[in-house]
C-alpha cells in the first residue's frame, strides 16, 4: 500500500521529463549556442539540490562506504545528460514523439540486457522470455510513432524538420536512451555510496555543468542577441529542474516499488505527454496530430511496458 501511494508522483516524474524535454528545445532555440543552453538548463538543478544539501547535510558517507564506490557512479549525471543534450539539439528536428519513443526504447532494452547479463553490479537476472517480448512490442510501437513524425495536419510549415534529415539522427538518439538507463544504475551506487539523496544529486549533476560549461568556452559562438533573450519564456530555464525529478524520484524510490514498476510507470507516463506535445503543439512544439499509426505505436509501448513491469 505504501508503495502504491508513491505511483501518482512517479506519473508525474514521468510526465515533467518528456516536458522538460520541450522545453530545453524551446531554450535551445532561444540560447542558439547548445552548450550555452545545457549550461543553463544545469546549472538552477546544481543549486538547488546545493541548497538541499547544505539544508539537510546528513547523513554524511563513512569513509569505507566510499572506498567500495564504484569509479563510475559519479559519472551517472553525465550519462544521462546525453539525452538531454539530445533533447536540446534534435527534439525540433524529429518531434516529441518520435524522440522520447526512440529514447525510452533504447532505455529499457538496455535496462533489460544489463538485468539478465549483470552487469555494473546488478544481480544477473538471466533470460526472461516476456520482459523481453515487451521490448519488442516497445520496439514496434516506437517504429508506428517514428514512421508518422513527417505528417502533421498544420500544413507544410509545421513538418518541415521531421523528415528525412531527423531520421538521420535516431542512432544518436538511441545510444542517448541506452546512456540514459546506464546513468540511473550509476545513481543507484552513487546514491549507496553517500548515503545523502540531495549529496548524490548535487555530485550527479556537478560534472554534468562542468562539461557543458567548458564546452561552451571552448565554442563561444554563437551567442543569443538581445531579441533571443528578451523572448525567453520565464520557464524555459527550469527545463532541467524538471527534468531533475525523475532522477531524484529514482534515487528515492526505485528500492520501494522496484525497478519494474518504477520504469514502467515512468516510462507510460512519459510516452503519453509527449505524443500529447506534438498532438497539441504544446511549448512550442511542431503540431503533429496523434492519428491511428501514433496511437497504434503508443498502444504497443504501452503494452510493452506492461509485460516488462509484471514479468
Amino acid at each position: 500500500m505504501t508503495a502504491a501511494l508513491l505511483y501518482p508522483f512517479i506519473l508525474v516524474a514521468g510526465a515533467l521529463q518528456a516536458i522538460g524535454n520541450a522545453m530545453n528545445a524551446q531554450l535551445r532555440g532561444r540560447m542558439v549556442n547548445p552548450w550555452l543552453a545545457a549550461t543553463v538548463s544545469f546549472l538552477p538543478i546544481v543549486f538547488v539540490f546545493t541548497t538541499l544539501f547544505l539544508t539537510m547535510p546528513t547523513p554524511l558517507p563513512s569513509l569505507d562506504s566510499l572506498s567500495k564506490m564504484p569509479w563510475y557512479a559519479p559519472l551517472g549525471g553525465l550519462a544521462g545528460a546525453v539525452a538531454v543534450f539530445g533533447g536540446l539539439a534534435f527534439i525540433d528536428k524529429v518531434g516529441a514523439g518520435p524522440f522520447n519513443g526512440l529514447t525510452l526504447t533504447a532505455n529499457i532494452l538496455t535496462s533489460l540486457a544489463m538485468d539478465a547479463l549483470g552487469l555494473f553490479g546488478l544481480q544477473a537476472a538471466g533470460f526472461k522470455p516476456m520482459p523481453w517480448l515487451g521490448g519488442l512490442l516497445m520496439a514496434v510501437g516506437v517504429t508506428f510513432i517514428a514512421r508518422s513524425g513527417g505528417k502533421s495536419d498544420g500544413g507544410e510549415g509545421h513538418g518541415e524538420g521531421h523528415g528525412m534529415s531527423g531520421k538521420l539522427l535516431y542512432p544518436f538518439i538511441l545510444v542517448a536512451g541506452a546512456l540514459m538507463a546506464i546513468g540511473v544504475v550509476w545513481n543507484a551506487q552513487l546514491r549507496g555510496a553517500l548515503e545523502n539523496p540531495w549529496l548524490a544529486a548535487t555530485v550527479s549533476f556537478v560534472p554534468v555543468v562542468f562539461v557543458f560549461a567548458l564546452m561552451f568556452l571552448l565554442r563561444p559562438s554563437p551567442l543569443p542577441t538581445r531579441d533571443d533573450i528578451a523572448g525567453v519564456r520565464w520557464w524555459m530555464p527550469l527545463a532541467g529542474i524538471t527534468g531533475a525529478v525523475a532522477v531524484f524520484a529514482g534515487l528515492l524510490f526505485v528500492d520501494k516499488v522496484g525497478a519494474g514498476a518504477f520504469n514502467g510507470l515512468l516510462i507510460t507516463a512519459n510516452l503519453l505527454t509527449s505524443v500529447a506535445l506534438d498532438h497539441f503543439g504544446w511549448f512550442g512544439m511542431k503540431q503533429v496530430k496523434a492519428g491511428p499509426p501514433r496511437l497504434i505505436g503508443a498502444a504497443l509501448m504501452v503494452g510493452g511496458i506492461v509485460l516488462i513491469s509484471l514479468f
